[in-house]
């Protein structure tokens, strides 16, 4: 049997982690892989929502938004666009010839600021 409450813990403190590679990331221009940990951060969170509602481990998938519907998590459908965004830049890590378009930096700096907006608000859910 696991241990509900350390499998979360795992997966926030990890989040809370890779927030922070993605600011420091994201300040040094390197966008894309500031992206990939954005889309870390998030995943991570969402995954401890599923432990936490599931009361099992969560599955070994990168897809935000199946892990989302898997969680039973409900967000307002501009939420659901940003993960389809974030889930753009997770890729890049695992196939080398999949090379998205870089957002602008200012689009960059505010996908960011939604990071850390939506995992406060999930932390605040559990």
């Amino acid at each position: 049997m696991i241990n509900i409450q350390n499998q979360i813990d795992y997966w926030i403190k990890g989040a809370v982690e890779d927030v922070a590679t993605a600011e420091l990331l994201i300040k040094e221009k390197r966008y894309l892989h500031g992206l990939f940990f954005c889309h870390l951060v998030i995943e991570k969170a969402i995954k401890a929502h599923y432990v936490k509602n599931k009361k099992e481990i969560a599955p070994r998938s990168h897809n935000l938004i199946y892990l989302l519907e898997g969680a039973d998590l409900n967000v307002d459908d501009e939420t659901k666009i940003f993960l389809g965004i974030l889930m753009k830049y997770q890729l890049q890590g695992r196939y080398p010839d999949y090379n998205p378009v870089l957002p602008s930096h200012n689009k960059v700096d505010e996908y960011l600021v939604k990071t850390k907006e939506l995992l406060e608000c999930l932390k605040t859910k559990l």
